[in-house]
């Protein structure tokens, strides 16, 4: 099976009934879940009740994308004591907020943690990460595997770096927290669904996520067709597009 799963969507905090940043990518038996924000756990437990997962990746240390791993160190530390560490990739700020959460267990007995900047394969995927703009350092990811790229950003502002992110990718996953015009302040840490378009040019599928809570989905989703030729799709808490 090659599917991913979207746990959850929402930039900044989650609307009732929705999560934050979340993907479960499978490939093959092989899952690695792409960030787990606010409420995004409840999510993945749907799909593996004890957590039972190859790898995780987180893009930064925002809460909104990488809270809920505190959550998941708690039912592996648990449900699992003698389960191997998970490896878990990431920058260096994400460790820390893991421990300002929750010291004990220490975050390092439960995952095997890894520098996302450094590292080169997960599993069945090779892995090269780009600094993206953010508020605080944020890495966008491309994960191939035979037959598969899987590209997504984190949160970022507009980068020549996302073309080179997106380029052959099957899927490619952006932020596109804004709506409308696009701001004229700079620098710029989120996007508009139309500047999403601009680096996913070179993808087949374009995945917007990030939405900020109340906006209009379908909104976004028309903003984006106005330019990408692609499919365009919206993330949707439990949604499962084939790979």
């Amino acid at each position: 099976m090659r599917s991913l799963t979207v746990l959850g969507s929402c930039g900044a905090w989650p609307e009732p009934g929705r999560a934050c940043a979340g993907f479960l990518l499978e490939y093959d038996g092989f899952k690695v879940v792409l960030d787990l924000g606010y409420a995004a756990l409840p999510q993945l437990l749907k799909y593996c009740p004890e957590g039972e997962v190859d790898a995780i990746v987180v893009t930064h240390q925002h809460p909104d994308h990488c809270v809920d791993v505190s959550a998941l160190a708690r039912v592996r530390y648990y449900l699992a004591p003698d389960a191997e560490r998970i490896p878990l990739y990431c920058p260096p700020g994400v460790l820390d907020v893991l421990r300002a959460l929750e010291p004990r267990p220490d975050p390092a007995t439960v995952f095997d943690v890894h520098d996302l900047a450094t590292a080169k394969e997960i599993g069945p995927f090779q892995l090269e990460s780009v600094l993206l703009p953010h508020y605080v350092t944020n890495r966008g990811v491309r994960l191939t595997a035979p037959g598969l790229t899987i590209a997504y950003t984190g949160d970022s502002g507009p980068s020549a770096e996302l073309s080179k992110l997106a380029d052959g990718a099957d899927l490619y996953i952006s932020d596109a927290t804004l709506q409308g015009e696009s701001p004229t302040t700079t620098p710029r840490y989120v996007m508009t669904a139309t500047e999403a378009t601009t680096g996913a040019a070179g993808a087949d599928r374009l995945l917007l996520t990030h939405f900020w809570p109340g906006s209009d989905r379908a909104l976004s989703v028309a903003e984006a067709q106005q330019v990408f030729t692609g499919e365009v799709i919206a993330a949707e808490e439990g949604l499962v597009i084939p790979l």
